[in-house]
């Protein structure tokens, strides 16, 4: 049985257009065998960005090789994750900022990298990372677009293997129905699937 951890940071919940996506690619992965999804609702979550004091402990807990601590529970379940999926919408020319106070908590040292003579090694378990995002306007080859890069550049930094984005977009833009462009990225999760 391989385990997906599903990162839900569909702000808008119900209302995100990134969550049909997510929805459909759950649910088309639930009619396959062999998968066990674990969700991670990130805005039901007490995450805490690195303030000074919290920032500290972590430094200090790392320095006693303290990877128990409960503070790393984030890094350890993505670790020992053997798939990734990511669904967030696109904000502000990247994600929502509570998706990168996620990252931050999976930077540890020891669980999900390591450090050798030549810098960083992931370590992370998974094999394959899917981001799944929906855009008002159009960035998919717009150098501009920085949240499915930076996705792809932590893929590689946690040493997972394979990457994949499906993304749907121009959906603010009114040339095509939304709908229409809704289905158009769910045949794109469609082929993803069949190697994931």
């Amino acid at each position: 049985m391989k385990k997906v951890l599903f990162v839900d940071c569909c702000i808008r919940r119900a209302d995100s257009r990134t969550k049909k996506l997510a929805d459909y690619f759950l649910a088309e992965l639930a009619k396959k065998e062999g998968y066990d999804v674990e969700t991670l609702c990130l805005m039901d979550e007490p995450l805490s960005y690195f303030t000074e004091g919290f920032f500290a402990q972590r430094e200090r807990l790392l320095a006693e090789k303290q990877l128990n601590h409960p503070r790393f529970r984030y890094a350890k379940e993505f670790a020992k994750a053997d798939k990734i999926v990511i669904a967030a919408p696109f904000w502000d020319l990247s994600f929502p900022a509570l998706l990168k106070v996620y990252m931050e908590n999976l930077c540890v040292e020891g669980i999900t990298f390591i450090m050798g003579e030549g810098g960083s090694v992931g370590i992370c378990k998974a094999d394959q990372m899917v981001y799944l995002t929906s855009r008002g306007g159009f960035y998919e080859h717009n150098p501009m677009e920085m949240g499915s890069r930076y996705m792809e550049a932590m893929s590689r930094f946690f040493g997972i293997s394979a990457y994949e984005c499906v993304s749907a977009e121009g959906l603010d833009a009114g040339i095509r129905p939304v709908s229409e462009i809704l289905e158009e990225a769910m045949g794109k999760i469609d082929m993803v699937l069949k190697n994931f």
